[in-house]
């Protein structure tokens, strides 16, 4: 084990915890140096288990023993940063869940073809920025089979750190990728597209039609405004969530969860 002390806010070995912000961490100029930050024994556990790179554990002294042992023990010679919990919540400018981070290197980036090929459902998240709503997505979609995560270039970064707490750490275990706001490389792997949005055209979710199609790309809007309507004309079909009570719209993780589940069912 690696334990290294730290007592000052400015101490610049745990710089990646306390000033890189998570546009320095990506590292788009170089990304095969990028890094995402993992949150909490659980995720990190999890992290791990996916074959995920850690560089450095940034860890309540009382964690060292207690939670984290076991993590700690797998490290080697990975350095592991300590100090109190008061310290570390300073210098990282919020109190740590569970008292542990882990900077991990991020994974190279994978073509749709890679992630899709064999895939008969998947999701598409386009231009959701939420971080909340990006890691529930990923839940909502491990826990209800769904094959593959893609999302527009204009969404959250799925390994956001609140993103990945929020996921519980799903987003290492269902495999992602960035796609093109056309979908053309959908298209040509065979997937039927489905808007997920309130328009006349709209069909109910449970529509047999939908479960007959052996490959859908379901398509998830913005937290407010929905899809554009540019996206929602090139999608194969449009459907909607019955509701009750007047309801018009779900928030975008409730919306998610119950159209992996519906639409889902037969895969």
């Amino acid at each position: 084990m690696n334990i290294l002390p730290i007592t000052s806010l400015d101490d610049e070995r745990v710089t990646v915890f306390s000033k890189l912000t998570e546009a320095q961490l990506k590292n788009r100029l170089h990304p095969a140096d990028g890094l995402f930050i993992a949150e909490s024994p659980k995720v990190i556990r999890v992290a791990l288990g996916a074959g995920y790179q850690p560089v450095a554990l940034l860890c309540e002294k009382k964690h060292i023993t207690g939670d984290a042992a076991d993590i700690v023990a797998r490290l080697g010679d990975v350095p592991v940063y300590t100090g109190s919990r008061e310290l570390l919540a300073r210098l990282t400018g919020y109190m740590l869940t569970r008292g542990v981070l882990c900077a991990m290197r991020r994974p190279a980036e994978r073509m749709v073809g890679e992630v899709c090929g064999h895939a008969r459902r998947v999701v598409v998240i386009d231009g959701v920025v939420d971080t909340t709503n990006i890691g529930a997505i990923f839940r909502s979609a491990a826990a209800l089979g769904m094959d593959a995560v893609l999302l527009t270039r204009d969404s959250c970064d799925p390994l956001n750190r609140r993103a990945v707490r929020v996921s519980m750490g799903t987003v290492m275990l269902v495999p992602w990728t960035w796609v093109s706001n056309d979908f053309h490389e959908l298209r040509d792997l065979g997937f039927k597209t489905v808007a997920m949005a309130l328009t006349d055209n709209s069909i109910p979710l449970e529509s047999a039609v939908l479960k007959q199609e052996p490959r859908l790309a379901i398509v998830m809007g913005t937290e407010g405004d929905g899809l554009p309507k540019e996206t929602i004309a090139q999608t194969d079909y449009v459907v909607k969530i019955p509701m009750a009570y007047g309801v018009d719209s779900l928030n975008v993780a409730a919306a998610a969860a119950v159209a992996f589940w519906e639409l889902g069912k037969k895969h």
